[in-house]
């Protein structure tokens, strides 16, 4: 990849895309004083290493990254070179302005992205859940930022809705990286735990089996297998399980309407709930509250 460097408010290429704050490729041959020193992020930024071997900080961690090495940084993060320095080699990177990234996980990125907001949310947790994102040998990111920088420089035909397409793919092959690097760090039952305190501290969203796989960096079939060996229920019914759990903690603590209850917990209505719940305890929601 050859040098190259677009700059907001600076470069004409990037006027149709203002979520595009940085686009470069750069070779350093001089160590210079001072030129990456530490300081928060303030967008998203993707930094995928040539050439060399770069020694970077995310907050506390030290990150050390070799040719083919990726690296994330999220808004509000510190980064830099500890050394104050840039190293000597050569790195591309993208830095890109969304409209929103919570702790919690929360991801806006903007009206140019194809992302349903059901997947932004997915991604923006897998996002949070790793807030040491470096992701080894991972060619398909250099690809991906190599086939921008030709739609960018060329300008032809299309080209900004297939650079906005290949943002979008950038972020989910880095989701997915993240989540399968994640999971081969860790035996089942971790991920399984995480995946539980996920879905409890999201009960109320509609998951299907799909974004629950996609939490656990497993095709489908796979996690289905893995879930039902290990838990000994389907992950649908597993889910409705810790759905009643909740509502039964909610009917016993406190005054929340059914409907309320219902809908909090994750059930598309009131009717759903109540024929759930007495399927799974023998009672009804309103049953059970009076007979605590």
């Amino acid at each position: 990849m050859n040098q190259f460097s677009f700059y907001k408010g600076k470069s004409p290429e990037l006027q149709a895309f203002p979520h595009i704050m940085e686009f470069f490729c750069k070779k350093i041959q001089h160590v210079q004083p001072d030129s990456f020193v530490l300081k928060e992020s303030l967008c998203l930024r993707f930094y995928f290493v040539l050439d060399g071997k770069f020694e970077w900080q995310i907050d506390n961690h030290i990150a050390t990254l070799y040719p083919n090495d990726a690296i994330l940084v999220f808004p509000k993060q510190l980064f830099g070179s500890p050394k104050g320095v840039w190293d000597v080699g050569m790195v591309v990177s993208i830095v890109l302005n969304i409209h929103l990234f919570s702790e919690d996980g929360e991801l806006v990125l903007g009206e140019w992205s194809n992302i349903p907001v059901s997947e932004q949310r997915l991604i923006g947790k897998m996002f949070s859940l790793n807030k040491k994102p470096i992701m080894q040998n991972f060619k398909l990111i250099g690809e991906v930022l190599q086939k921008i920088e030709s739609e960018l420089t060329t300008g032809e035909l299309g080209s900004k809705t297939r650079i906005n397409h290949l943002l979008d793919e950038l972020l989910i092959i880095t989701a997915r990286q993240m989540s399968r690097q994640d999971n081969q760090r860790r035996d089942f039952p971790q991920t399984f735990q995480k995946l539980d305190q996920i879905l409890r501290e999201n009960l109320a969203h509609p998951w299907t089996v799909e974004e629950m796989a996609v939490i656990m960096g497993l095709g489908t079939t796979a996690f289905t297998e893995k879930v039902k060996s290990y838990s000994g229920f389907s992950p649908l019914n597993y889910l409705i399980n810790l759905r009643i759990s909740e509502a039964i903690r909610l009917l016993k603590g406190s005054d929340t309407n059914l409907t309320d209850i219902a809908l909090d917990t994750g059930f598309y209505s009131s009717q759903h709930f109540s024929t759930t719940f007495k399927k799974l305890t023998g009672y009804t929601p309103g049953h059970f509250r009076k007979n605590l």
